[in-house]
């Protein structure tokens, strides 16, 4: 079956390798000049499917109009006149029961973990590297009132078998020596050891280039301007290099999967949240991350990447918007300069992506209602990097007429209509 991926980022590229592993002609179009220049060009780095949490929580509206306050609030929202906005922040407060929460975050636990034990069969499998590694994370708590919060998170990822522990500080340090300055900012940590690191990009890169090797053509630098259908069915795409054809379709345009899909009447609930992260040069290993760790106040990873570090987080509702603010910056440099401060900020590279994010935190996948031959892989939010694989399988066993490994049903658009 001749295949055709809309989207050339780490969704896009792993379900292009499952695909071409099940023996399809696959192809995979993207706007950019290379694969991975968007939203996976310099994410957080963590595969963290411990750390797998909708954002639509109880007490969230408390905590976003506390947050409005603050300099350093881990959410800005920049008012404007953009329904799209208004109806995703509707539905997020929907969301915000705890038995919404519940079954959102058991659901996006269950496929986080799936991929993780999926990048791990294909680490094994083709030997590829990216710069990652497997030490576990550790969420930092400043508060005892964050510590007190992480015992319903601990509750759920026991239910959901996900392996974690409870740390003091002492133990905390012991897994990370270069946190010992920030001994008296710590009240506590809950260790997630089944966590990983990786540099997205770089995966992508190399997961592209061994998926050519099986026969996968990229077309980049080619613009997807239209998806056409007729009779229940997709016909073509119209791209800027003319019409493209294949027997099935698969969106996975992140932040853009729903401006394709408007004209075929089909509404995606995802809204692009503005992200941003600092990159720089390990300066002192003393004060650096071995693995990683999100400071939970800020909302901030903090990530060993070979020997860089990464410094990811920060959530802004902008539109479209690619600005690099200032004072985003400053939040992303004060976590770190208060944690570590092992790297060198003057040479950090600054960078802002657009995470596409759905109301109640789990990405949108499988087959497309009313449409019979297309697929969407696409709203995974900050867990794009942590998913990929396990969506990318999902997609392909689907498209193959093969049972998927997990439940696969509640991942689908039908939880929407």
């Amino acid at each position: 079956m001749k295949i055709i991926v809309m989207g050339a980022g780490v969704i896009g590229v792993t379900t292009a390798w499952y695909l071409a592993q099940e023996g399809h002609e696959v192809e995979v179009i993207d706007r950019q000049p290379g694969v991975g220049l968007e939203t996976s060009f310099a994410n957080a780095g963590q595969v963290s499917p411990g750390y797998s949490t909708p954002w639509a929580m109880p007490g969230l509206p408390f905590k976003v109009a506390k947050w409005m306050t603050s300099k350093h609030s881990p959410l800005i929202i920049r008012p404007r006149f953009d329904t799209a906005m208004f109806r995703f922040m509707g539905e997020l407060l929907a969301n915000c029961s705890e038995k919404a929460y519940d079954i959102n975050k058991s659901r996006m636990l269950r496929i986080a973990e799936y991929a993780r034990d999926k990048i791990d069969a294909l680490r094994d499998e083709t030997g590829i590297t990216y710069d990652g590694d497997q030490k576990g994370l550790i969420q930092l708590f400043r508060t005892d009132a964050q510590v007190e919060h992480a015992a319903e998170d601990m509750r759920l990822l026991a239910e959901s078998g996900v392996d974690h522990q409870l740390l003091n500080v002492d133990e905390i340090i012991a897994h990370e020596p270069g946190l010992a300055h920030a001994r008296h900012r710590l009240r506590g940590g809950l260790r997630l050891p089944g966590d990983q690191t990786g540099d997205a990009h770089l995966f992508t890169r190399r997961l592209a280039a061994m998926a050519e090797q099986k026969g996968v053509k990229f077309r980049l630098g080619t613009t997807i301007e239209a998806i056409e259908a007729a009779d229940k069915s997709i016909v073509s795409i119209r791209t800027s290099a003319g019409r493209l054809t294949a027997d099935a379709y698969v969106l996975a345009l992140g932040s853009y999967s729903p401006r394709l899909m408007k004209p075929l009447e089909l509404r995606l609930p995802i809204y692009p949240v503005k992200g941003y992260s600092l990159t720089m040069p390990i300066t002192d290993e003393s004060r650096a991350p071995v693995s990683t760790v999100n400071d939970e106040t800020y909302k901030v990873a903090i990530t060993r990447l070979g020997d860089r570090i990464r410094i990811g987080g920060t959530a802004e509702l902008t539109g479209f918007s690619l600005r690099l603010s200032p004072d985003r910056r400053e939040t992303l440099e004060l976590s770190f300069n208060e944690m570590y401060g092992g790297g060198d900020l003057s040479a950090a590279r600054y960078w802002t992506g657009l995470r596409p994010c759905t109301p109640d935190g789990t990405p949108i996948v499988g087959p497309a209602p009313r449409y019979g031959n297309l697929w969407l892989n696409t709203g995974h939010g900050t867990l794009g990097w942590t998913m990929a694989a396990g969506s990318g399988q999902i997609v392909a066993d689907q498209i193959s007429g093969r049972q998927t490994a997990i439940p696969s049903l509640d991942l689908s658009l039908d939880r929407y209509l």
